[in-house]
């Protein structure tokens, strides 16, 4: 649904205006045809009747594209508060009017007392609590029961109305199980919750398990084919150099790790002299 033409400081434009709810146009949506609404009116309507409210042409909830460039003008125009009926005079621009309203003094807000059914303007919540409140804690009470005392039941004394220790701690009693109740029913809301997040959490454990498990095996493979291909290495050099070495010092392998590949040299003869150099991709993680 749109917002209000009357909440606007000027004049609207036709073209910002739901053609649904005649107001001014929130979040709005384009038919295949081109009309615009409210995305709160059309994609209900959409859901319902499938049809364009103007033209009657087939229409999807699917396929009802954003107007930006309307939604950025509307956004432009400024408004009254939603508490201006409570006395903000404040106009703001339309993308603010969130923000203003969390913020506002004039906005509406409950007496945060127990039993207290008071609705006030959020600038006079804070008096109202210390000062005015009948539900507000007043102190113990000193006659045996050592229950809090609220403002009504002091002003009352011990007429009808006032605080008694007897039908206070009857109160008291008959509202326990009641709140046993709540706090049961709340435990198992946690506990269901808590069960749920630890199967979870078993459930990306073995996950975890099992993938390091094929990386294993991963690495054992590729691990055995360098040490074949290692031990090939000296016989394919006999094969081709013989005299060159039985002549040579021993042949020294060096396994090297650089940009996450793992790979090998092979030294021998003069002092580091490199008669091959292998590099293997075998991924780090």
């Amino acid at each position: 649904m749109g917002f209000d033409l009357d909440r606007f400081a000027e004049p609207v434009e036709p073209d910002l205006k739901c053609k649904l709810c005649s107001k001014v146009l929130e979040e709005p949506l384009s038919t295949p045809c081109g009309h615009v609404f409210c995305a709160g009116c059309l994609l209900p309507w959409a859901v319902q009747r499938r049809l364009c409210p103007l033209q009657g042409q087939p229409i999807s909830a699917k396929e009802l594209p954003q107007v930006l460039p309307l939604r950025s003008l509307s956004h432009k125009l400024e408004l009254k508060c939603d508490s201006s009926p409570r006395g903000c005079g404040r106009t703001v621009r339309l993308h603010q009017l969130a923000a203003h309203v969390e913020m506002c003094d004039s906005s509406p807000a409950r007496c945060r007392h127990k039993g207290c059914p008071e609705v006030l303007s959020l600038k006079d919540v804070d008096a109202h609590l210390r000062e005015s409140c009948e539900q507000r804690p007043a102190g113990i009470c000193q006659q045996g029961c050592g229950l809090v005392l609220l403002q009504r039941d002091r002003a009352g004394g011990a007429q009808p109305g006032g605080h008694c220790c007897l039908r206070a701690l009857r109160s008291q009693n008959s509202s326990l199980p009641g709140q046993r109740a709540s706090v049961e029913q709340e435990l198992k809301r946690q506990s269901l919750k808590w069960s749920k997040r630890e199967k979870s959490l078993l459930a990306q454990l073995a996950a975890l398990q099992s993938e390091v498990q094929l990386t294993a095996l991963r690495y054992q493979v590729k691990f055995n084919q360098y040490m074949s291909h290692i031990s090939s290495i000296p016989r394919n050099l006999a094969g081709s150099h013989p005299c060159k070495v039985r002549e040579s010092k021993p042949l020294t392998i060096m396994l090297q790790r650089e940009n996450d590949t793992l790979g090998f040299n092979i030294v021998g003869g003069r002092p580091n002299q490199v008669i091959t150099k292998v590099n293997i991709v075998f991924p780090f993680f």
